[in-house]
């Protein structure tokens, strides 16, 4: 899979609107866009190369994009959603929070929800376990949900440590 920065966003821009630009280079299997800047991911290196070439300075809603590969996080992190996110909450505050847990790779909040992209899964689970539906900020977090790519060993580790996702969570397995 491949990461790729789009910035120079219009703050009318939407993901599925970049998703459609890129999708005509290939498979999308992820688009985010957080205030004046975003990520896909796409699954093929050749076609995000492609995509990168394309649409480098391509004019979306009165904007040249910025389309660059992303230099973010290790691609071995598991990404987790955290949902009911205090409006006065900051990427700080909530990194501190699951920094308790193990290394954060990337924190982002995008309204009241955020992405937190945790370098191992172990600390992942433990975070979900830790924090799933507690108050922060005196708002209780909704379901977090945990995904992360791995094969079937990737998953067979998380099964042994923690006898299995928790109730509620989502392990996306890739083949």
């Amino acid at each position: 899979m491949v990461k790729i920065f789009v910035g120079n966003l219009s703050p009318n821009t939407t993901a599925e609107e970049i998703r459609s630009l890129f999708s005509q280079y290939g498979k999308i299997s992820e688009c985010d866009i957080v205030k004046n800047f975003g990520f896909v991911h796409m699954d093929d290196k050749a076609e995000a190369d492609e995509a990168i070439r394309n649409l480098h300075h391509y004019m979306l809603n009165g904007l040249p994009m910025n389309v660059e590969m992303s230099k973010g996080k290790p691609k071995t992190s598991t990404k987790l959603h955290v949902g009911n996110i205090s409006s006065s909450c900051t990427n700080q505050e909530l990194r501190a929070k699951f920094e308790e847990y193990g290394p954060v790779a990337e924190c982002d909040i995008v309204k009241d929800y955020a992405f937190v992209h945790m370098e191992r899964v172990e600390d992942a689970m433990e975070a979900i376990s830790g924090l799933d539906n507690t108050a922060f900020q005196g708002v209780s977090w909704l379901l977090m949900d945990h995904f992360t790519s791995c094969d079937a060993s990737c998953y067979a580790r998380v099964k042994d440590s923690t006898g299995g996702p928790l109730p509620g969570t989502k392990l996306l397995l890739s083949s």
